[in-house]
């Protein structure tokens, strides 16, 4: 069963890395969620083609098509476009032979040197980008060529660790040409935009489990965000975030009823930031999973110490604490 508010929107724009897979494996309530759903999968990955993404979607046990992918290489081409105000034009592109594909499918002729005066630098993350074609992209942007990068992530998550991102090789470029290039991917809403046009969604809702990025770009693109705490951003960083979603669950699928959260020793009369407060968490219906719990407790309490942050409360001056056992268990379990 999906989380009831899922049904309030006509679309959903759906991160894929922590959000529905996690190294190869569904997460937890991802494929209930989803099921029955217009989605359109929004990813930052510009190094697979939307067919590739699709398929391995479709493999894990999500039934997928090619057109309810959105890559950050595919918002590259459109944004490169609207830039241009056309695509009859040469696009020289550091990444992935994919992403020379969806130039071309966009109407972009490719080229492969400088020396071919490209009026377009697209980059996007390859384990192939090499010296030569980072060189080959600063001297066309050198030239005047407008420089667009499907993303800026600095790092790319494996599973063994974070390794070096587009956004660490586009800075390459940027110190060598002095220019920084327009970026298409999260946590811009060119992508999220593209991708609710595509499904012809007026009330689209954004689900990501990275708050910098996928809650970060929903926001920026003006849609309501759900952050599921299945992936990258933990509970102590909703509460501090200055990138707040409409949302927070512990997945897809799951909800408790009747948890609660509220200020028990707020400041005085005086002024905010005079005194330490503290919220209280309140348990409601109980469950043996303590991650879904502290999803919970986590979501009834963010929203009351972003109001107490709003009066001018530093977040070393708030203290959580439990009004019960249960309560005590889920902020236990936060990280």
């Amino acid at each position: 069963m999906a989380l009831a508010l899922l049904a309030h929107y006509d679309a959903l724009l759906v991160d894929l890395d922590g959000t529905v897979f996690e190294g190869g494996r569904p997460v937890e309530g991802a494929a209930e969620g989803l099921e029955g759903r217009r989605v359109m999968y929004v990813t930052n990955n510009a190094s697979r083609s939307p067919q590739a993404v699709a398929d391995h979607l479709s493999e894990i046990g999500f039934s997928t098509t090619a057109d309810q992918v959105m890559t950050s290489a595919q918002a590259a081409c459109t944004l490169a476009a609207e830039q241009l105000g056309t695509t009859d034009a040469k696009a020289f592109v550091i990444g992935a032979e994919s992403f020379k594909d969806l130039a071309r499918e966009a109407g972009f002729t490719v080229v492969d040197s400088a020396d071919d005066q490209p009026d377009v630098v697209l980059q996007g993350h390859s384990p192939d980008n090499n010296w030569v074609r980072l060189s080959e992209g600063a001297l066309a942007i050198q030239r005047g060529a407008t420089y667009v990068a499907s993303n800026l992530d600095t790092t790319l998550p494996t599973e063994r660790g974070f390794m070096v991102g587009n956004g660490s090789m586009v800075a390459a470029v940027v110190s060598a040409t002095g220019v920084q290039p327009s970026s298409a991917g999260k946590p811009g809403a060119e992508m999220f935009r593209v991708a609710a046009e595509r499904l012809n969604s007026e009330r689209p809702l954004v689900v990501g489990d990275r708050l910098n990025t996928d809650i970060a770009g929903g926001i920026a693109a003006g849609y309501d965000t759900l952050c599921t705490v299945t992936g990258v951003s933990g509970h102590r960083e909703l509460l501090s975030t200055p990138h707040r979603p409409t949302f927070i669950a512990a997945n897809m699928r799951d909800h408790l009823e009747g948890w609660s959260a509220e200020v028990s020793t707020d400041v005085d009369a005086a002024g905010a930031g005079s005194g330490k407060v503290t919220v209280s968490v309140s348990s409601g219906e109980s469950s043996s999973d303590a991650t879904l719990m502290a999803a919970e407790a986590v979501a009834v309490a963010a929203p009351v110490v972003w109001q107490q942050l709003d009066r001018g409360v530093d977040i070393a001056d708030i203290d959580i604490v439990a009004a019960d056992d249960e309560a005590q268990r889920a902020i236990g379990a936060w990280r």
